[in-house]
């Protein structure tokens, strides 16, 4: 591991390594774009002007804060400890993404880049990315699996909607490691005039480092409105992960409070022992992909292991590469739920708390009844309810059978 003082919150290294894991691993073609794109962001970071003008549409285009919600029915259903929900689903576009989004978009145009394009699962992010685009009058393309596009038909009307162009991907299973894969080789053949907004806290540096920053808004406010709330911190965070950027987002403020414990749930499919999961850190292995270092799911030969998730969002074989270092100094814990158990948290929390959740923090909600009853009464669980469940209803309704 790298010497460095373990003071969480400091990292990356000047390299963008977490500890082993991270970097940037990309074709010479992109070094330029990449080295340009860090220079512009440590630039726009000090710069008053850019955080006044990401505040400002923060507050007026996305509508933070976002509420932190008592969930007192499945608090009560529980058993045990009180849950809260950090609501980002409140959020313009339905889900976190816009945070990072907006951002990225907001420092394309600093950069001078006339075409943005991004890669999506769920859709959350490609819609969230075209909703931007569209606010300041770019192009934008968006790279979405073929398998994806069918499971995700609301928001692909809505991509378009926006005006953005979506391009099916159906190359390896047509999710979403394959339109990463895509959205990559436009970038080496547009580099001078394209920004490339990557939706995880994954990729080449600065890319996870820079999208953990744009998400830690949820975070910063959820940790300020608990001390408000009930006079003191969580004694859990709690969020799913896929590439992991909620779950940054929210994990990021509160790593020296080592008194939080800090908990992120991935997807075990239909089990990890059967292998049809996209669990990278129960259940894979040190890699590189997408240009950086970290847990993949891959076989004996280091071959990319296909994912599969009933959550599009949670579908990749990979984890940004701050949760592996977390994890493996055992900063963070990290938990799975299976498809049965996120259906059945997506219809009981609709139930009990009026607020259908999508099947990505469903998953999350799946462990924070384990962890209601570990705590017990008087402890408290702070969730990030990342994202709606408007688009997933055709897909939950066709997994129960249900007719629309």
């Amino acid at each position: 591991m790298n010497s460095r003082p373990n003071a969480f919150s400091q990292w990356p290294d000047a390299q963008g390594r977490f500890g082993d894991y991270g970097g940037r691993f990309v074709a010479e073609t992109l070094m330029p774009n990449i080295l340009r794109l860090e220079k512009a962001y440590e630039a726009a970071k000090s710069d008053p002007e850019f955080k006044a003008e990401l505040d400002e549409f923060a507050r007026d285009f996305v509508g933070r804060p976002s509420p932190l919600y008592f969930a007192e029915r499945l608090t009560e259903e529980f058993g045990g400890a009180d849950i809260w929900f950090k609501r980002d689903e409140l959020n313009h576009t339905g889900a976190h993404k816009i945070n990072n989004c907006l951002g990225q978009v907001l420092l394309a145009k600093r950069m001078g880049a006339t075409r943005i394009i991004a890669e999506t699962g769920a859709g959350q992010h490609g819609v969230a990315t075209a909703t931007v685009a569209a606010r300041f009058g770019l192009p934008c393309i968006v790279y979405m699996g073929a398998t994806d596009i069918e499971r995700q038909k609301p928001n692909v009307f809505r991509m378009k909607l926006l005006g953005a162009e979506v391009v099916p991907v159906t190359s390896g299973t047509g999710t979403l490691k394959d339109a990463m894969n895509e959205a990559l080789r436009d970038w080496v053949t547009h580099v001078k005039d394209t920004f490339y907004v990557i939706g995880t806290v994954a990729g080449p540096h600065p890319y996870p480092a820079m999208v953990r920053d744009f998400q830690s808004v949820i975070g910063r406010e959820a940790r300020a409105q608990m001390l408000d709330r009930i006079g003191k911190l969580p004694d859990a965070a709690v969020a799913c992960i896929g590439g992991g950027s909620n779950a940054m987002g929210l994990f990021h403020p509160f790593l020296e409070d080592e008194s939080v414990r800090l908990i992120g749930v991935e997807a075990a499919g239909k089990g990890i022992e059967t292998g049809e999961h996209a669990a990278s850190l129960n259940g894979g292995e040190p890699g590189i992909l997408h240009g950086n270092r970290t847990y993949l799911l891959q076989d004996a030969d280091g071959q990319i292991i296909d994912a599969h998730s009933i959550s599009a969002g949670l579908d990749y074989p990979g984890i940004g590469p701050e949760h592996a270092f977390l994890h493996d100094a055992g900063r963070a814990e990290y938990l799975s739920a299976t498809d049965e158990e996120a259906l059945e948290m997506f219809q009981l929390c609709a139930k009990l708390e009026g607020i259908i959740p999508a099947l990505e923090p469903a998953h999350a909600l799946a462990r924070v009844r384990d962890l209601a009853s570990e705590l017990g009464k008087g402890k408290t669980i702070l969730m990030n309810m990342c994202g709606r469940g408007d688009k997933d209803v055709f897909a939950v309704a066709e997994h129960l059978g249900v007719g629309l």
